[in-house]
């Protein structure tokens, strides 16, 4: 038997959704890290006396550990196996958040910070692999939109949870959380989830059958597991390993629009995220209305993330992607025309975190399938880790701008233009089946 396929092709069990659920979890911790600086942003900023730029460039430091994280590590967690660099990873989180409540210094909390988002790469280069290859091909597009949804529902449970606590205990009880929230999520990975069956067919490690055999029990499957099955060979032949295989001729199309993409919509989604709590204050909003308008924005991100997945079990998952990206790009910008009415910028705002997020879950759809699974890894980090620039670039810039004069208006305003290049972008992709990542057929379920 191999493994994979009847993950494929199977119904899927119990121990596979309780695989999501622990993988989504982990996702949520990234959302709960960008929360953490952005709510804490005007506490910090006061104590530590920082500039526009200044606190740019601190809310952009987990933002650029994240990015070479992602960029270094994916290409490990192929080697190493998704699993393993998913604990190595953790533990890396857990000690940049601890330590980032221990901060005396914008400069102390930017190195923290940094150490907190490369733990944060690792993970999401392990975990959305890992996520992807436990879901039936049917229901792969829903799984990893329930995987993203972690972000925004971690996000807007965190943040209603972090205005209490900077209310009671100050800025630096919200990381100790966090760090208290990655050690449970440590413990998880270590007892329940599983190594990646691509990861232990394609490099074979020690006791690799004994491995795929406990696993399969695990999910309910009585056949022996056949290592050398001829699917396994074919993906092995097929196989690709390295970054520089992302360039090669069957790659090259794929990388190049998975990258920009990944860039033009981290950089908008980061800047929404980041920045909307200290620009609704400008615009007039007290503190805390400015963060129950952001808690909206990351409670439509969760429900964006799934409507993504249902609608991809339809329309191709491009087609999706690219509607997405316009409908955000238009209500980033009018989003802050709303602001001198509530409960309108809570519903606008619900719903530009519903389509900049549903951006985020395609990607993470559309990236693990564009890549045999011996490069998977690779290519989630690259695109992840080349997103993350036009992320730690996005609340910088802001910071920039305002200290330049720009009124909060023009700044979402030239954020919703730029949102829609990236519409245009994906357009580079057609025609191409990102499954096999071969022209011109386009299997059912593999559409792009």
């Amino acid at each position: 038997m191999d493994l994979r396929e009847r993950l494929n092709s199977s119904r899927m069990s119990a121990y596979q959704w309780l695989i999501v659920g622990i993988c989504t979890f982990l996702n949520a911790l990234d959302g709960y890290d960008v929360l953490a600086i952005s709510f804490t942003s005007n506490q910090v900023s006061e104590e530590f006396s920082l500039s526009g730029t200044a606190l740019g460039l601190v809310m952009s430091a987990a933002l650029l550990g994240m990015a070479v994280g992602a960029l270094a590590l994916g290409p490990v967690a192929d080697r190493i196996g998704r699993r393993n660099m998913t604990i190595i990873a953790l533990i890396v989180n857990i000690c940049g958040l601890f330590l980032s409540a221990t901060a005396t210094s914008a400069t102390e909390l930017g190195i923290w910070r940094i150490v907190t988002g490369l733990g944060i790469g690792g993970i999401l280069v392990g975990t959305n692999v890992i996520c992807a290859e436990y879901a039936s091909r049917k229901r792969r597009g829903l799984v990893i939109s329930i995987y993203t949804a972690g972000y925004g529902i971690d996000a807007a449970v965190g943040g209603s949870v972090m205005v209490s606590l900077i209310a009671t205990s100050g800025w630096r009880s919200v990381f100790v959380l966090g760090g208290c929230l990655a050690t449970l999520s440590l413990v998880l990975v270590l007892v329940l989830v599983p190594e990646s069956p691509s990861h232990l067919y394609n490099r074979r490690p020690e006791n690799a059958v004994k491995k795929l055999t406990l696993i399969a029990r695990r999910l309910g499957y009585t056949e022996p597991v056949d290592l050398n099955a001829s699917s396994a060979e074919q993906e092995n032949r097929a196989g690709d390993s390295g970054v520089l295989a992302l360039f090669n001729r069957r790659n090259r199309r794929v990388t190049f629009v998975v990258w920009a993409t990944f860039f033009i919509v981290m950089f908008g989604f980061y800047f929404v995220n980041s920045w909307t709590p200290r620009l609704m204050n400008e615009s007039g909003l007290t503190d805390t209305l400015s963060m129950i308008v952001t808690v909206g924005l990351t409670l439509g991100g969760a429900i964006g993330s799934v409507v993504f997945g249902l609608f991809t079990s339809r329309w191709s998952t491009r087609s999706v992607l690219m509607s997405f990206s316009v409908l955000a790009a238009i209500l980033m910008a009018v989003f802050i025309f709303t602001a001198q009415w509530i409960v309108l910028v809570i519903v606008v705002g619900v719903l530009v975190g519903m389509f900049s997020n549903g951006c985020i879950a395609g990607l993470y759809v559309l990236t693990p399938q564009s890549y045999s699974s011996s490069l998977r890894s690779t290519g989630v980090g690259w695109g992840i880790g080349i997103g993350r620039f036009g992320a730690i670039i996005a609340p910088t810039a802001t910071g920039a701008m305002l200290d330049g004069g720009w009124s909060p208006q023009a700044i979402y305003v030239f954020v919703g233009a730029v949102l829609l290049l990236a519409a245009v972008v994906l357009l580079g992709m057609r025609g191409v089946d990102v499954e096999a990542n071969r022209r011109p057929e386009v299997r059912e379920g593999a559409a792009v």
